[in-house]
């Protein structure tokens, strides 16, 4: 048997605040192969957006490890964590932080470019995600020019730009109407397909969620 993608053993988060102790995640095992399309979900304050800002290191664990391919990407160092979330890790958040001042091509142009990819490879690349998040011909519109919909899908053309392994979604549709919502989930089920990256997806909307291959619940800390 080939080892999972990612494997997670024993992983916990702690934080002190004052002379008070809050334990977030309580000891996390998980195993997710390769292409895996992963839904978590849980009550608010379970832990979610913690696990996966450690799981996109992020953030550093208490104790306990995150393994990607039997490497822990943690003893890389400072500059060496940076440059493997640039090259494996893509993130999609709630709110979609595009920058206002530049087109949805150039926004999704952003991590190719902090790679120091040659500009015109990095609108390539650019490019063709926009092409594939369906937004070929809204390339050179700024995001106040586009729907909240629309500004996600650039947000995921730009996570995607580097074809990293890993997708992580945070509550990617929680500021959209439930129609946009369904079709940015059956988007990011379409990439996972086409593209084969492993995609792990915090929500709330419990059907949604269940619309997806796996679907693991965190209460308190743990997975239950």
């Amino acid at each position: 048997m080939t080892s999972p993608f990612v494997r997670i053993e024993g992983l916990t988060k702690t934080y002190l605040m004052g002379d008070k102790r809050l334990e977030v995640l309580r000891g996390i095992d998980l195993e997710i192969a390769a292409g895996e399309l992963v839904a978590l979900t849980g009550p608010s304050g379970a832990g979610k957006s913690t696990f996966l800002h450690l799981l996109g290191t992020l953030d550093v664990p208490t104790g306990g490890r995150i393994l990607f391919d039997d490497e822990d990407p943690f003893e890389r160092g400072e500059e060496g964590l940076a440059g493997f979330r640039n090259q494996t890790v893509g993130f999609v958040f709630q709110s979609h932080h595009l920058l206002p001042e530049f087109t949805a091509l150039e926004n999704a142009m952003m991590p190719a470019l902090i790679r120091r990819v040659p500009r015109s490879e990095a609108r390539r690349r650019a490019t063709e995600m926009l092409s594939l998040v369906g937004l070929a011909e809204r390339a050179e519109h700024h995001p106040g020019e586009l729907s909240g919909g629309e500004q996600q899908r650039v947000a995921l053309a730009r996570a995607l730009c580097l074809r990293p392994r890993l997708l992580l979604a945070d509550e990617p549709t929680g500021n959209l109407d439930p129609a946009t919502a369904e079709g940015i989930h059956a988007l990011i089920a379409d990439l996972n397909a086409r593209m084969g990256i492993t995609a792990v997806v915090v929500t709330h909307n419990e059907r949604l969620a269940s619309s997806l291959p796996r679907r693991l619940r965190l209460e308190r800390g743990r997975l239950a």
